[in-house]
């Protein structure tokens, strides 16, 4: 049933889903690796789809770790909050992750630990991703951004923003993934 809810949603709207099926569990478990469950205090997800990557999130995080869920597709959101009501600090914001600042004004939050990005970059229009990168290098409080692409050419992208990059292919996924993990370098770009 999930599957046939994804590409139903990957059909009506490509260029935001960007993939034809869910993430494997491999992947899921190779996006939150680079995560330190023990002091996280917020987490932030973007663009959590059906939610693959958040239920490695959920396992992992400690009760009082505030996990914030943003997704844009309003059939996801609504899958994403009847799957984790039952779970403590989950806050699962339908939008768009170029509002991330506003949205962490409205819920108080001061600082970010880690932001994993499920976003289709590739697809995205320039000044989207440029707007969603700066809005995550600007709120993440000495912390990581870690997306997944299908390809590295977006890396150099990326490294505008973050000039610390590490990356490790995921072959088990369909189609194979890489999974980017990202930090600030001594120096913003604007």
């Amino acid at each position: 049933m999930q599957l046939i809810t994804f590409l139903t949603e990957f059909i009506k709207h490509p260029k935001t889903i960007g993939a034809i099926s869910p993430s494997s569990k491999k992947l899921a478990h190779k996006m939150v690796q680079p995560i330190c469950f023990e002091t996280a205090q917020c987490i932030i997800e973007l663009g959590p789809g059906m939610g693959a990557f958040t239920k490695e999130l959920v396992k992992r995080k400690k009760p009082a770790t505030l996990l914030v869920l943003i997704e844009h597709n309003a059939i996801f959101c609504e899958k994403l909050r009847r799957q984790f009501a039952h779970v403590a600090n989950v806050v699962v914001i339908h939008g768009s992750a170029e509002n991330l600042k506003q949205y962490l004004t409205d819920l108080n939050i001061k600082k970010i630990d880690y932001v994993i990005s499920g976003l289709p970059f590739t697809s995205l229009k320039a000044e989207v991703s440029c707007c969603i990168l700066r809005n995550v290098r600007d709120c993440l409080y000495n912390g990581k951004f870690i997306t997944f692409q299908y390809s590295l050419v977006k890396k150099s992208f990326f490294q505008t923003y973050f000039q610390n990059i590490s990356h490790e292919k995921v072959w088990i996924n369909m189609p194979p993934a890489y999974v980017l993990s990202c930090r600030l370098g001594n120096t913003r770009v604007s």
